[in-house]
């Protein structure tokens, strides 16, 4: 059994380490504390100098460039050739060849009618050519005959005019039977509806039970290479539009693509609800839109001025106001800009103010920018990222270098 002196002093000892652990343990954390802030400031901290990387390819120079003018035109992409297949009969259709995008070539079956009752007419007025022509076959063997027995005398006058006669009239049921059968067969071929042109089925408006009258609308086939633009101009415009003027517009589903045309062609007549001008312009590109009744919208270059220009890219918008990132003795500064109208045909938007001739801007600025920071210029990186682009600074070697 321990003495109560060393329990005593067992339980000081004890007490002692434990007070010098904790104390110990808080120095150290409040150590990494400080430790870690050193780090965040030393990490959060941008060297002023570093400069931008920048090679020409990511600079755009301002200059003086044609700002097309004109009126505006809107209206949609529609087909020069297309055709709305109706129905010549009265009858049922039996079959329907062709979905909605399906391509034709010209003379494809499209739809099928009933054709009985046509037939069985074909049959008849058939039968009836072949007994007019056995009639006047008949007719014409004996007004031969007579009328060689008349040179003869052995048959009176009056006979050889009777024989002459029933040959005219059989001649006239030849030619009347074979008529209803020309017609009973141009029946039966309107029972076969055929594509007319090569192109694509855009509408189908029956189905196969269906009752089409005559006059019914039964497909719609259109030419997708023939596709134009048919827009509508003010008509207080119209005198300005000259046939063969340049027109730029876009395609709704197109996104920003801009597609040219040239004016085909002025209508003389204003609608009479809208008193606007319809004006067809056909594609001067090589790959137009294949698609018809897409909405458009352009302008028509009636005129153009001289005017300095920026890129769409190397603009930047805060609500109204416009900026741009200048490049000017070795730095790059943030310049506010006045602009006005829009190019159709680049995109590119007029400068009224902030720069001058010869300026150069950041062709595709980025949000790490900084006013005043130094710029240096370098040869073109070929297929790396630019520079500009990166923020790499001057004493790292871009990759691949």
């Amino acid at each position: 059994m321990l003495r109560p002196s060393l329990i005593v002093l067992s339980l000081s000892l004890a007490l002692s380490a434990c007070s010098k652990g904790g104390k110990d343990g808080k120095e150290s954390d409040q150590a990494k504390v400080a430790t870690g802030s050193a780090s965040a400031g030393s990490a959060g901290a941008k060297p002023s100098n570093t400069p931008l990387l920048v090679t020409q390819e990511d600079l755009q120079t301002i200059q003086n460039s044609a700002l097309s003018s004109g009126p505006v035109i809107t209206g949609s992409i529609q087909p020069e050739r297309k055709a709305d297949l109706r129905s010549e009969l009265s009858t049922v259709v039996l079959q329907v060849l062709k979905e909605n995008g399906e391509t034709v070539k010209r003379g494809d079956l499209l739809v099928r009618l009933d054709d009985t009752s046509i037939r069985d007419g074909l049959n008849s007025a058939e039968e009836s050519a072949r007994a007019a022509a056995q009639t006047l076959e008949q007719a014409e063997r004996q007004f031969q005959r007579l009328k060689t027995l008349r040179a003869s005398g052995m048959t009176s006058t009056q006979q050889l005019e009777d024989a002459e006669i029933r040959r005219n009239n059989a001649q006239s049921d030849l030619v009347a039977a074979k008529a209803r059968s020309v017609q009973a067969r141009q029946q039966m071929q309107r029972t076969e509806v055929r594509a007319p042109f090569d192109g694509v089925v855009s509408e189908r408006k029956v189905s196969a039970g269906d009752t089409a009258q005559i006059g019914k609308e039964l497909v719609k086939v259109i030419d997708p290479t023939s596709m134009r633009f048919e827009g509508l101009l003010s008509a207080d415009k119209v005198n300005n539009v000259k046939i063969g003027q340049a027109v730029t517009f876009r395609v709704n589903g197109y996104g920003d693509q801009n597609f040219a045309g040239k004016v085909k062609r002025v209508d003389m007549a204003a609608n009479a609800t809208t008193r606007q001008v319809e004006v067809l312009v056909a594609f001067a590109d090589n790959n137009p839109p294949r698609v018809s009744g897409l909405y458009g919208e352009g302008r028509i270059e009636t005129g153009s001025t001289q005017t300095l220009m920026i890129a769409n890219t190397a603009l930047l918008r805060d609500g109204d106001k416009a900026y741009a990132w200048r490049v000017k003795d070795g730095v790059v500064k943030k310049v506010s800009l006045l602009v006005g109208e829009r190019d159709p045909r680049r995109g590119d938007i007029e400068v009224r103010s902030g720069l001058v001739d010869g300026d150069k801007v950041v062709r595709n600025p980025i949000s790490t920018l900084v006013d005043g920071q130094k710029v240096q210029m370098v040869a073109s990186a070929g297929t790396n990222m630019p520079a500009a682009l990166t923020g790499a600074p001057a004493n790292v070697t871009p990759a691949g270098k």
